[in-house]
Parts: C-alpha cells; sequence; structure tokens
C-alpha cells in the first residue's frame, strides 16, 4: 500500500470514527474535529500503531464514563454536557500525543523515544480516566490523596484502592496494546509506571491547584498526559 493509499484510508476512518462519535453523542462536532487532526498527527508520526492506541483509550474511556451512568447522575458524579466531550477536554486528553506525533514526523530519528513517550501519555490519561469514571462506582472508602484522611467521593484530589486498582488494569491494557505494536520488552513495566505516576499527579494537582481554582479539570488532565509521557521517557533513558 502506497504512502497515499495509506493515509487516505486513515481519513477515511478517522471521518467515519468523528461521525459516530457526534451521532453517538460521545463529542460534540467541535471536538470531532479536534480529535480528527490530533489522530492525523498522531497517525503521521507513529502509524497505525499510535491509532490503535488513540482508538483503545478513546473506548475504555467511553465506556468508562457509560458505565452505570444512571447511578453516577443520581450521585452527582456523571460529567456534565451528557458525557459529550468538548474540544477543550479532546485536547487536555491527547493533545501531548498529538504534539509527539508531529514531533516523530519532523524529526523522524527520536521515533522510538517519541513513540514510547506517546504511549506513555495514553497510559495515564486511562488510569486517570478509569479510576476516576469506575472507582467512584466500586470505590468502598475515599480517601484525599494528600492526607490519606476520608474525603468526600468525586472531590478534585480524592482516591480509592479499587479505582487506583481499576486505572493500574487500564493502564495494563494500553502497555500490551503498545508491545503488540512496537514490540515486547520493558516498555511494558515502564507503561505502567508511567501511567500510575501520571494518575496520582492528576489527583495531588487536584487536591492542591485545582480545588483552590488556579488550574481547571482540562489544565489537570493536559499535566497528567504530559507527566506520563516525561516518566516513560525517562525510564527509557535511565534504564533503557
Amino acid at each position: 500500500m502506497t504512502d497515499i493509499m495509506r493515509l487516505s484510508l486513515v481519513v477515511v476512518l478517522l471521518g467515519l470514527g468523528m461521525g459516530y462519535s457526534v451521532r453517538a453523542g460521545k463529542l460534540t462536532i467541535a471536538a470531532a474535529g479536534t480529535g480528527g487532526a490530533l489522530g492525523l498527527l498522531i497517525f503521521l508520526g507513529s502509524g497505525f500503531g499510535g491509532l490503535a492506541l488513540l482508538a483503545l483509550f478513546f473506548g475504555l474511556g467511553t465506556a468508562a464514563s457509560s458505565w452505570r451512568v444512571a447511578d453516577k447522575r443520581r450521585l452527582g458524579l456523571a460529567e456534565e454536557n451528557r458525557g459529550r466531550r468538548t474540544a477543550g477536554q479532546v485536547v487536555a486528553n491527547a493533545g501531548v500525543a498529538g504534539l509527539l506525533g508531529l514531533l516523530i514526523w519532523l524529526l523522524p530519528t527520536y521515533a522510538p523515544l517519541a513513540c514510547l513517550m506517546l504511549a506513555g501519555s495514553f497510559a495515564a490519561a486511562t488510569a486517570d480516566t478509569l479510576a476516576s469514571e469506575l472507582g467512584n462506582v466500586y470505590g468502598r472508602r475515599y480517601y484525599n490523596i494528600l492526607t490519606f484522611r476520608p474525603d468526600t467521593r468525586g472531590l478534585n484530589g480524592v482516591v480509592s484502592l479499587e479505582g487506583t486498582a481499576l486505572g493500574l488494569a487500564g493502564t495494563a491494557v494500553l502497555a500490551a496494546a503498545y508491545c503488540l505494536g512496537f514490540g515486547w520488552g520493558p516498555a511494558f513495566g515502564w507503561l505502567l509506571v508511567a501511567g500510575t505516576a501520571g494518575n496520582l499527579a492528576d489527583s495531588v494537582l487536584g487536591a492542591t491547584l485545582e480545588r483552590q481554582g488556579y488550574l481547571s479539570n482540562n489544565a489537570v488532565n493536559f499535566l497528567n498526559t504530559f507527566i506520563g509521557a516525561l516518566v516513560a521517557g525517562g525510564l527509557r533513558q535511565w534504564l533503557g
């Protein structure tokens, strides 16, 4: 398959995904367009493997957000806008990956490192989404990430053991998908650490700067993925 045919196929796939996401109420029109643009950048840098990571994150996140949504609404924990993600949320979760895809496309010599960092960003995003969405359903006790004292479910910076474990499980799925596409090795463990680090950092930022109004939730999520990417890249440079 030629490069033009591959690109054409990706554009069609992204277009279909954008259309479905809008019709199904998963994304706003602006969010779908933003996601399509970021998806194209990810493909240009990391090929179908990177695009698969984006699709996997989106699928897991959407499923977790929809899981027992009636219970979440009853408890006041459901996402705003009926779960339809905005362009800002798309950038918060996939913006780092899009930038890394652009970096790889422009500077191919950095591809091995940047591809792992791209996966690290999605590992962190997946861990945070599953820990929050499923932790609010299955958690038994909720604690402030800073004080470890009991705190209110759903507040920024509040975690549960069950939610953290489910976030780690989501990271493991993402890490396995990365290794299937890019080769098995120590990267699996690095991504587990990166996803968990990003998730915990998200909670710390939520308990501090977000609660105090200095950062928005989208900014915290963007930093979560940025930290996941940095940790994955740092572990590769240090241990690889």
